[in-house]
């Protein structure tokens, strides 16, 4: 600890006790002081607002919070924690002349003369981050919060940052129920009791009609933002409400004229919400509201919060909400995007391969990455993106799809395949492929040059051949390891579901060889598609969970897009694509949590594998209950990582 953060510590100390506030104090709060109280503001002190989203300070937003506050006396007003925010303005920040920190544990306190003396002679006031019910309950309706409409009125400076943020808007969700409300139980119920609105709160200038929000893009707080609008758009005379969340990190700052500009790191933005019309909201219902602008203020955008337009957006569209459920969210040009792969479960625990044989595999996953990624960094979308990739490990004879697929009880290879378009819902699949040299492309036609989702057999063959996609003589899907699997298959005379076809297969590798991909594009879209030759030996025309929408692959913008591999029959009882979505939209689970515990599921009932999954975010979870999954990820922040074994732990996007 730094000598001068220590010698602080101890005055404030002294301070507090010396006016009897130390701890639950008599007084209400604890008292903590830096600087010189008594000395001149060196400058002019110009109005503004400081609406930080949380996280680290963003220098440049607090030098110009100090800035138009005349370089002079701050009071920090908080209801958790010290004096630390004292230090920071004045060690780190700089140019202050004080700061006076009052750290408030009742109610009390609002009305001390002590503290309404600071407030009022104050250039500037800055409330911390924290717990907003705690200043609903300590401060509405009481002199302090006359004081603070009063000094922002005279033309001072105030900020606030997360907790201090909330509640600067003329609605505020207060977490009144001890919680705090995340965005899928909100839209389901934006009526309802975890949506805690307080009204007639703080009045300050600018902030009409606005409700605030922070934490924004990290905590995924777009929909509750929506649900906020909605309740006190619906239960207010205030029709006109708007959100403005601000992303952790970020500041935006408000000059006297309403002009407002953010500061921040790369990649971090406010976002305005403006909601067209009222909102479709009844008490325990979901909420539907057909028609939101999202607009992105970036570094070179300036929001006008007097006519709520914002010059030079960093991005913009219109958004729904249907039955609860937000989609087309607009997303930033450089947002970032993601993919991730697999080349089928179950591979041989370490030391069962050769070195050559590893060192193969990894190079027909990483061959897929960058099609893949080449797609993505072009700004192409996800569909494109993982349909490049599956093409590559169909066309690798190493993995179970396409050119390698596994045969049949009868000697023969079947190829299933889906792909889905997580922006449209729009989904194609083929099953039984017999001449189609990549059943990606066939089940892509499928979604776009046909009015159903799957077809199988012949038909689908000719349905391929119609829409020009090639097509092949049957013996270029031939190999000799899944020809020498077969004969070993065959000669043991197994089912093709039992248990012993494991026992049967003298390389363990593949055993349920898939192959997949799931991407995010830099609009934020999502696609899934999963491609495979299905089980040696599969008799009577068996289709597993691969061309099965909902089971072996899924999509679905703002929420998740899933790849599976693994005794199909297992995976198409549980659901499993569809589950880990639901999993992260209906219980807010992370994207690896949701994974795994759907893998633990279909264990449960007897089934193995492993998927891919990847968030609205672009982050992906890996799960798998096998001895290994050939696997593999990249995006833009990311070089490409690969990995086969259980015990891998590849850099995750």
């Amino acid at each position: 600890m730094q000598f001068w953060r220590m010698g602080l510590i101890t005055v404030a100390g002294a301070l507090a006790l010396a006016s009897g506030a130390a701890g639950a104090s008599e007084a209400g709060y604890t008292r903590y002081v830096i600087g010189d109280l008594a000395a001149p503001t060196p400058a002019k002190v110009a109005p503004g607002l400081l609406l930080a989203g949380g996280g680290e300070w963003d220098s440049d937003a607090f030098r110009w919070f100090v800035a138009q506050a005349g370089h002079g006396h701050i009071v920090v007003l908080r209801a958790s924690g010290a004096g630390d925010a004292g230090d920071e303005f004045m060690h780190s920040i700089g140019g202050v002349t004080s700061v006076e920190t009052f750290v408030f544990d009742d109610r009390k306190a609002a009305s001390d003369p002590v503290v309404l003396a600071a407030v009022a002679k104050a250039d500037g006031v800055y409330i911390a981050g924290g717990d907003q019910a705690r200043y609903v309950r300590f401060w509405q309706g009481t002199p302090l919060a006359t004081a603070l409409n009063r000094l922002a009125a005279s033309g001072h400076p105030i900020g606030g940052t997360s907790a201090g943020l909330a509640i600067l808007g003329a609605h505020v969700y207060g977490a009144m129920d001890g919680g705090s409300a995340t965005s899928g139980p909100a839209l389901r119920d934006p009526l309802g009791e975890g949506v805690t609105m307080v009204e007639d709160f703080l009045h300050l200038p600018r902030m009409d009609h606005v409700v605030t929000d922070t934490h924004f893009t990290r905590r995924d707080r777009l929909g509750r933002l929506i649900a906020f609008v909605a309740k006190t758009r619906a239960t207010t005379a205030d029709k006109a409400a708007v959100g403005l969340g601000v992303d952790e990190g970020a500041s935006l700052i408000v000059d006297g004229a309403g002009k407002a500009r953010l500061k921040g790191p790369a990649g971090t933005y406010a976002w305005l919400v403006q909601p067209v019309g009222a909102p479709g909201a009844r008490p325990g219902q979901p909420l539907d509201w057909p028609a939101i602008k999202v607009t992105g203020i970036g570094p070179d955008s300036v929001l006008d919060l007097g006519t709520l337009v914002v010059t030079a957006p960093a991005f913009a569209g219109t958004a729904s909400v249907k039955q609860g459920k937000l989609a087309g969210v607009p997303y930033p040009a450089d947002a970032g995007w993601s993919l991730a792969i697999h080349g089928g479960a179950g591979a041989a625990p370490r030391g069962e391969t050769t070195p050559a044989e590893d060192a193969s595999y990894r190079a027909g996953l990483k061959a897929a990455l960058a099609a893949g990624s080449a797609v993505l960094k072009a700004g192409g979308s996800s569909l494109d993106a993982v349909e490049a990739a599956v093409r590559v490990m169909e066309d690798d004879p190493q993995f179970n799809a396409g050119r390698g697929a596994v045969f049949d009880a009868e000697g023969k290879n079947q190829l299933d395949a889906a792909i889905m378009d997580g922006s449209t819902g729009e989904a194609g699949a083929v099953a039984a492929l017999t001449t189609t040299k990549n059943p990606i492309r066939a089940a892509r036609a499928v979604m776009e040059h046909s009015r159903h989702v799957l077809l199988a057999g012949a038909g689908a063959d000719q349905f391929a051949r119609e829409q020009g996609i090639e097509q092949v003589d049957p013996k270029y899907f031939f190999t000799q390891k899944r020809w020498n699997d077969y004969l070993e298959w065959k000669k043991e005379h197994v089912s093709a579901l039992s248990p012993r076809v494991l026992d049967a297969t003298p390389r363990p590798e593949h055993r349920y060889g898939t192959v997949g991909a799931v991407a995010r594009d830099v609009h934020g879209h999502l696609a899934a598609a999963t491609s495979t030759g299905g089980l040696t030996g599969k008799r009577w025309g068996r289709i597993g969970d691969s061309p099965l929408i909902g089971a072996g692959t899924y999509a679905i913008d703002g929420n998740c897009a899933v790849s599976a591999t693994g005794t199909g029959e297992y995976f198409i009882r549980q659901s499993a694509g569809r589950q880990v979505c639901d999993r992260i939209a209906w219980r807010d689970e992370k994207v690896g949590e949701a994974a795994q515990d759907t893998i633990d599921e279909i264990a449960e009932i007897g089934g193995d594998g492993g998927l891919i999954a990847m968030d609205r975010d672009g982050h992906v979870g890996f799960a798998l209950n096998t001895a290994g999954m050939f696997r593999g990820s990249i995006s833009s922040k990311q070089a490409p990582e690969v990995a086969i074994y259980a015990d891998e732990k590849p850099v995750h996007p």
